[in-house]
């Protein structure tokens, strides 16, 4: 009886709590020459939106100095991003959000890029952000996290990396046959 009066409570404070729609409004990838690398959007925007968004927060940014904080007040939300080699990532959190949790998933999601490329660059992101993108989703889901394990996330990467090969196995045999038949 006593565990269940307990039950009864945390659920009745997770009720009375404030629910949350969207922790993460959008990631931004840029490089220090404001060149966008990956854009993902978790609140409608329409894509003049999208645009006038990215300009402007490349601008306030890229402008600020190494030595100050990395959380910006913008547009009654706060942007929180961190400098890794020569890419901002920059996400977009309600105002009463947490900042550090944030800089942490941006963390995460940086080591996990680490592990899977071998100390990631820029050119990673460029020649593979299919791969950036489908990490990114294992990562987050609706503005949310979603996995936090890096053992999970790297090991669901190689088994999509394993049916890849194997869906180009299988296109380039079909190929073979192909081309044998019209031989």
């Amino acid at each position: 009886m006593l565990l269940s009066c307990r039950w009864f409570s945390i659920e009745y404070w997770y009720l009375d709590s404030k629910p949350t729609e969207n922790m993460i409004h959008f990631v931004l990838l840029i490089s220090r020459q404001g060149k966008v690398r990956l854009t993902k959007w978790y609140s409608p925007y329409s894509q003049k939106e999208r645009t006038k968004v990215i300009r402007e927060l490349s601008g306030v940014i890229l402008s600020r100095g190494p030595k100050l904080c990395n959380f910006v007040e913008w547009r009654g939300y706060k942007v929180v991003y961190k400098r890794y080699a020569s890419l901002y990532f920059c996400m977009c959190i309600d105002q009463d959000d947490n900042e550090l949790e944030v800089l942490e998933i941006i963390h995460h999601y940086v080591e996990i890029l680490d592990r899977y490329f071998g100390s990631v660059c820029e050119l990673d992101l460029i020649f593979n952000f299919h791969k950036a993108y489908y990490i990114l989703d294992e990562l987050l889901i609706a503005g949310e996290l979603q996995e936090s394990s890096k053992k999970t996330v790297a090991r669901l990467i190689a088994a999509q990396d394993s049916l890849v090969e194997s869906a180009k196995e299988q296109a380039s045999s079909i190929s073979n046959i192909i081309a044998q038949a019209t031989k």
